[in-house]
C-alpha cells in the first residue's frame, strides 16, 4: 500500500505527496460544488422576488459564479505550493497559447464579464443582431450569449460580436416603441378619408398604446409615388407587442386592409396606360376592331373586392393565443444550469 505521504510526481522540477494531491482535488470540488449551489441559491431567491431586477439577479449569480472559481483555483495553487516565479513561467506559456489558439475563446469570455458588468445587453432584453435577426436574449454564458427568436430558434451569438459589433437593443431604456406601416392608396383620393380609415384600423388592433394625447396614432403622407399615394400609419406600441415586429406588422396590415375596403378606398397596383393612336395605319375604332376589343373592355376598371372575412391571425400570434409562445417569465428568469 503506497505512502500517502511518498512523494510520487514532479512537475517543473517539484514533487508532490498524495496528501497534497488529495487536498488540491477536494478544494477543486468543493470550489465547484460550492459555485453551482450558490448560483441556485440566487436564481430561486430572485424568481421569490420582483421580476423587475431579473437581469440583475442574474449578473449577481454570474459573478459569484466566476469569483468562487477563481479563489478556488488560487487556493488548489496554494495547497500545492507551487512557486509564484514558476506560475509566472507557466503563465506566460499559457499566454503565448492564449495568442495563438484560445485567442478568440478569451475574448468572448472577458465580453461575457463585460456584458454583465455594463448592462447595455441583460437577460430579457429584446435586440436586433447585424445579421438582421431579432430574439430575446436568454443567457449570457462564458462563450456565447442565446438569443430566442419569435420562431422558437435558438442563435447563438460569440459574446464578442456584442462588444465589436452593432446591435440594436429595443428595450434597453424601455420597451414602449413606435413603428410606421406603410400603404398606398389611388391617386384623386380623399385624404382625410384614408385618414379616417387608418386611425380606425388602429384602434381596432388591441396594441395600439393610447388613441389620445401624444402618444395617439398619427397618418402621415409620406410618398407621391408613381401609381400610388403613399401614407404611413404611425403607432406606438404596448409592451406586449415590442417584441413581436414582424406579427404587430402582419397584423396592422390585416386592419389596414379591411378599414380601406369598408370606406371602398382603392389600393392601386403599379401600371401603365397605353394610348394607340395608329396600328398598321387604322385609328379609332378601326384600331379597336383591329384589336378585337370591345369598348367595355377598355372602360371596365378592376373587379371589387370580396368582403374580408375571418380574425387577424397576426393578433392571436402577438397575444400568444397561436403558433408559438414562450412565456416571457421563463426567457427572463436565469436558469440554473450551466
Amino acid at each position: 500500500m503506497p505512502d500517502v505521504n511518498a512523494e510520487v510526481v514532479e512537475i517543473l522540477d517539484n514533487t508532490y505527496a498524495w496528501s497534497d494531491l488529495i487536498t488540491a482535488a477536494i478544494i477543486a470540488f468543493v470550489a465547484i460544488i460550492a459555485a453551482i449551489v450558490l448560483r441556485r441559491l440566487i436564481v430561486r431567491y430572485s424568481r421569490r422576488k420582483d421580476t423587475a431586477h431579473t437581469a440583475t439577479w442574474y449578473t449577481l449569480s454570474r459573478l459569484v459564479t466566476y469569483t468562487v472559481l477563481t479563489v478556488g483555483f488560487f487556493l488548489v495553487i496554494s495547497e500545492l505550493g507551487v512557486p509564484l516565479s514558476e506560475f509566472t513561467l507557466l503563465a506566460g506559456a499559457l499566454g503565448v497559447g492564449l495568442g495563438f489558439g484560445l485567442q478568440s475563446l478569451v475574448a468572448n469570455f472577458v465580453a461575457g464579464i463585460v456584458l454583465l458588468l455594463d448592462k447595455s445587453l441583460k437577460v430579457g432584453d429584446f435586440v436586433e443582431l447585424e445579421s438582421g435577426a431579432t430574439g430575446q436574449v436568454r443567457d449570457i454564458r462564458m462563450r456565447a450569449t442565446t438569443i430566442v427568436t419569435n420562431d422558437n430558434i435558438d442563435v447563438i451569438v460569440p459574446n464578442s460580436e456584442f462588444v465589436t459589433g452593432r446591435v440594436v437593443n429595443w428595450t434597453h431604456r424601455e420597451v414602449r416603441r413606435r413603428v410606421r406601416i406603410p400603404f398606398g392608396v389611388a391617386y384623386g383620393t380623399d385624404k382625410e378619408l384614408v385618414k379616417r380609415a387608418a386611425l380606425e384600423a388602429a384602434e381596432a388592433v388591441p396594441f395600439t398604446l393610447d388613441l389620445e394625447g401624444p402618444l395617439r396614432p398619427q397618418v402621415w403622407l409620406s410618398e407621391f409615388g408613381d401609381s400610388a399615394l403613399g401614407f404611413e400609419l404611425v403607432v406606438w406600441l404596448n409592451p406586449e407587442a415590442t417584441m413581436k415586429p414582424v406579427a404587430v406588422t402582419a397584423a396592422y396590415n390585416w386592419a389596414l386592409h379591411t378599414a380601406l375596403q369598408r370606406h371602398s378606398i382603392e389600393i392601386p397596383f403599379p401600371q401603365r396606360d397605353v394610348h394607340v393612336r395608329t396600328l398598321f395605319g387604322l385609328s379609332g375604332e378601326d384600331a379597336r376592331d383591329a384589336l378585337r376589343l370591345e369598348k367595355h373592355d377598355l372602360d371596365e376598371g378592376a373587379s371589387p373586392a370580396a368582403p374580408a372575412t375571418g380574425d387577424n391571425d397576426a393578433i392571436s400570434d402577438v397575444s400568444g393565443e397561436a403558433g408559438y409562445a414562450p412565456e416571457r417569465a421563463d426567457h427572463a428568469r436565469p436558469r440554473e444550469d450551466g
